[in-house]
């Protein structure tokens, strides 16, 4: 007998083999445990059963519509109860769904409508105005659902055609809906932020969002019943399919419309909340409150960031509130986070300079990411685990997307040579760690040599006026390029550009000093980034420090 007796009459059959999709997630959990607490969004608690029924309420009242396979859904809500709704609701008709960044001009959200060809957008009230600019140029034919979130108190007309409760109640709370025929169709549709022409519409997988969901347990060994604070955006990667890993875990949603430090502080009191995810000024936020918002926190909390390496300073403030911080890593196309940096036992013996250094380090592969790797550029071969030779980051695996919408070529670019292409640049260190030294476009050439503007930013974190800092190239007449500092102080700081200076000198070479440093807010995106392209153009008029 050959190999084949192992293919012979073994067969996939309904029986054995089914595509995976986060949607059974509810499923599950509201019959498992059908009174436990879904979501909280000021006075309303909802069970995991009440939360399934009206995700099938959405899903047939949708399909009554003409909703259905392959037909975009988009949404324009912050992190409320509908939001959580529509991330199960819209896919269980086959749908995908489509969540609008909600800090867009209107636009590149009209772009968006029309490139994904929505059939149907959910209006939070509090969007309506720059909305009903965005629907005058959308070209066809849309159905608008009005969300009029009771914890909304600002201004806002009702624009849309139908009320989402109002739509719900038409919907069947008993609805038979169907799990995806295969595991590769789409489940959502979202647009990367890009800095020059269209934003590019990236498709996730219902496999990748399983895969990645469940990724996030393991990574956080995230518990039962586990309390998640809605922090981080559900229209960024889809909520880094947090969604779907709350409702496997039949978890609570606590649904935050605004990011606040009293309102955070409050619920981690009063929800006893467990977990949360940001970017770093979201934690930089938190730390840097005042002491009456931080007291009575004891419990543990576990929080993720994902973006700039975490600093010591942050670090250490982090554990003195009894949070323990998971740093992560990822883009758009892989989901939001696909690797991990996991904390060694022996670190905790370390200072928190040398943990700080390592915490630092984008790590290693999620779980069911296949493979992180940094490889050269040219010969897509790994480079060298010395810490030192730089390639670019590169992703294999389930975590990640089907390509870009409507964009064979730039699909085709981003797989060149069976890896999907990250545009980070990193070296690997002999423990196999992974760390990003810059952005392809973020390297410094200072008279012939490369200076990582991450380098210079860590440093100038350590400083203990620093909030925020962002080092990009400022032209130079001798030297080509040269580093110049965006800087955003603590409330109350006193650092100057003098003190800044002297601090990168005693910690830096000389030629990676910044030559100019600017205080101001830095701009930033609606899930926290800094905003480096901004900055780029105001570098050119920055005056220059004699270092």
């Amino acid at each position: 007998m050959t190999a084949e007796m192992y293919e012979t009459g073994l067969d996939k059959n309904a029986a054995n083999y089914t595509a995976l999709t986060p949607l059974k997630f509810i499923e599950r959990s509201a019959a498992v445990y059908p009174s436990r607490l879904a979501v909280v969004h000021g006075s309303v608690r909802r069970t995991w059963a009440e939360t399934y029924a009206r995700t099938r309420r959405l899903a047939s009242a949708l399909s009554a519509r003409g909703i259905g396979f392959g037909d975009t859904v988009a949404v324009m809500l912050p992190n409320t109860p509908a939001m959580v709704e529509a991330h199960f609701g819209v896919p269980m008709i086959g749908a995908v769904l489509n969540t609008l960044n909600t800090r867009l001009d209107a636009a590149t959200l009209a772009f968006m409508l029309n490139h994904g060809e929505a059939k149907a957008v959910f209006v939070d009230r509090e969007f309506s105005a720059i909305m009903r600019t965005v629907l005058a140029a959308v070209e066809r034919p849309i159905l608008v659902v009005d969300v009029d979130d009771p914890m909304y108190d600002g201004s806002g007309e009702r624009i849309g055609e139908i009320e989402y409760e109002a739509l719900l109640e038409s919907g069947n709370p008993a609805f038979e809906w169907q799990p995806p025929s295969d595991e590769w169709n789409a489940i959502s549709l979202n647009y990367t932020s890009g800095t020059t022409g269209n934003p590019k519409g990236v498709v996730y997988h219902h496999r990748g969002a399983y895969t990645n969901a469940i990724s996030n347990i393991l990574e956080w060994d995230m518990p039962k019943h586990a309390v998640y604070l809605w922090t981080l955006p559900m229209f960024h990667c889809n909520g880094w399919c947090f969604p779907w890993t709350v409702a496997a875990r039949a978890g609570v949603n606590v649904c935050l419309r605004k990011v606040e430090a009293k309102t955070i502080f409050d619920l981690l009191r009063s929800e006893r909340v467990t977990h949360y995810c940001g970017a770093p000024i979201v934690h930089n936020m938190l730390v840097n409150a005042p002491a009456e918002l931080k007291a009575g926190i004891d419990h543990r909390v576990n929080a993720m960031v994902a973006g700039a390496a975490p600093p010591a300073a942050l670090i250490e403030s982090l554990e003195k509130l009894g949070f323990e911080l998971t740093h992560v890593y990822g883009l758009t196309e892989v989901y939001g986070p696909a690797a991990v940096c996991p904390q060694q036992g022996e670190w905790k013996s370390l200072d928190i300079g040398e943990r700080a250094r390592l915490n630092a380090r984008q790590g290693v592969a999620y779980h069911l990411q296949d493979a992180v790797v940094v490889l050269d550029r040219d010969t897509m071969m790994p480079v060298p685990a010395d810490g030192e030779t730089i390639g670019e980051l590169m992703f294999r695996g389930n975590i990640t997307m089907k390509g870009y919408l409507k964009n064979p070529a730039a699909t085709d670019e981003a797989f060149r040579g069976g890896w999907f292409h990250s545009g980070d640049l990193g070296v690997v260190y002999p423990d196999g760690y992974i760390r990003i030294k810059d952005r392809s476009k973020d390297i410094i050439i200072s008279g012939g040599e490369n200076i990582s503007s991450i380098e210079v930013e860590d440093v100038l974190y350590r400083h203990p006026d620093v909030l925020a800092v962002a080092v990009v190239a400022k032209p130079d007449e001798r030297w080509g390029e040269t580093p110049c500092a965006f800087v955003e102080l603590k409330a109350g700081a006193t650092a100057t550009a003098a003190d800044l200076i002297a601090h990168c000198k005693a910690h830096l070479a000389g030629f990676k000093v910044p030559r100019a440093v600017e205080f101001c807010e830095l701009p930033k995106t609606a899930t926290g980034k800094i905003q480096k392209f901004e900055l780029r153009k105001r570098a050119r008029s920055v005056a220059a420090i004699d270092v």
